[in-house]
């Protein structure tokens, strides 16, 4: 028997792109023997997307719903917000900037039902800038590196998770997280496949030089304590450092005198300044470790949904999936 299929697609601002994305979706899913859904989670937007939205769901009722928040929580929790909502035994996440194709589907489809929980995917000859190209080469090098996780492009969001999967993160309380990593700490098998990647077909990218520091902050910050194992042994450099200049400061008096120390005095000025300069660094990490705590503990929910449009036709009545989502709200809550 088939899996069940989800497909979880956050929009924002996405107004250009909605009508051709859904059409796409559809025709690439409509062929699968599965059984599907496509769950579409409104981020907030302000461009009309949400009229394009209802406009889907009453166009293809049955197969397309809409979640609707009620302002703009970012990427991962509007996708986290789908798969709360999503019914499927696999769910398949997808942007909406068509950039990934809708007609790879099948394939993560077909990976999936070979027994693997997690399949990411490396996204073949870029059409993205420079400068992107560079930051998500960075992000992924430190994900690597802190992480131990070893997958290629973490950047890419077209990716595939068995339900047992999303079972498990949903469980996770922790209001920042970065998916992909997620995902995998809970995946006994994980693997990449190579997919398709074309230049956004309308509007404008999300992603500001802003936004990726904050993502890259996210990721070490929520995923590792790396950074402070390696703050720790900065400071232990630091402290064999000071110790050693201050021995060779002292022989350089006693051999030399005074006068030679003397010369030397803008010259402690300017290390005395690195040192305060490394350690107000560590402080704004930890700044950054203490702030999370606050906002775990605090214990508020990742995203409000203002109101749900469409259905599913996947087996399973409504009342059985509501009660479901009810049980893992209060598991989540405990």
């Amino acid at each position: 028997m088939s899996l069940s299929l989800s497909v979880v697609i956050p929009v924002y601002n996405e107004v250009e792109n909605i009508d051709v994305l859904v059409r796409r979706v559809v025709e690439a899913c409509t062929p699968l023997p599965n059984k599907w859904e496509v769950v579409l989670v409104d981020d907030g937007s302000r461009d009309g997307s949400l009229d394009k939205l209802e406009a889907a769901t009453a166009l293809h009722d049955g197969y397309v719903r809409a979640i609707i928040l009620n302002r703009n929580y970012g990427q991962h929790a509007a996708i986290m917000c789908g798969f709360r909502h999503a019914r499927g035994d696999m769910v398949i996440t997808l942007d909406a900037d068509l950039q990934n194709p809708p007609e790879e589907i099948p394939r993560l489809v077909e990976a999936i039902e070979k027994g693997n929980d997690v399949v990411g995917t490396i996204r073949m000859n870029r059409q993205d800038s420079f400068f992107r190209r560079f930051a998500s080469a960075r992000i992924n090098w430190m994900v690597k590196t802190s992480t131990g996780v070893g997958m290629s492009d973490y950047g890419c969001m077209l990716r595939a998770y068995r339900r047992s999967v999303v079972d498990a993160m949903l469980q996770c309380r922790e209001r920042s997280t970065f998916i992909p990593i997620l995902a995998n700490s809970f995946a006994k098998r994980a693997v990449e496949i190579e997919v398709k990647h074309a230049e956004r077909a309308a509007g404008e990218s999300k992603y500001s030089l802003w936004k990726l520091v904050n993502l890259q902050f996210d990721l070490l910050t929520s995923m590792t304590t790396t950074p402070l194992r390696l703050l720790s042994w900065f400071g232990v450099a630091i402290a064999v450092g000071g110790v050693g200049f201050g021995f060779l400061l002292l022989v350089g008096r006693v051999l030399f005198g005074a006068d030679w120390a003397a010369e030397g005095v803008f010259t402690l000025f300017a290390i005395l300044f690195i040192f305060i300069g490394a350690q107000f660094v560590g402080m704004g990490l930890l700044g950054e470790y203490l702030g999370r705590v606050y906002h775990d503990v605090r214990g508020r929910p990742r995203y409000f949904i203002d109101r749900t449009v469409g259905h599913s036709a996947l087996d399973g009545s409504e009342a059985k999936e509501t009660a479901k989502a009810a049980a893992l709200e209060r598991q989540v809550q405990i």
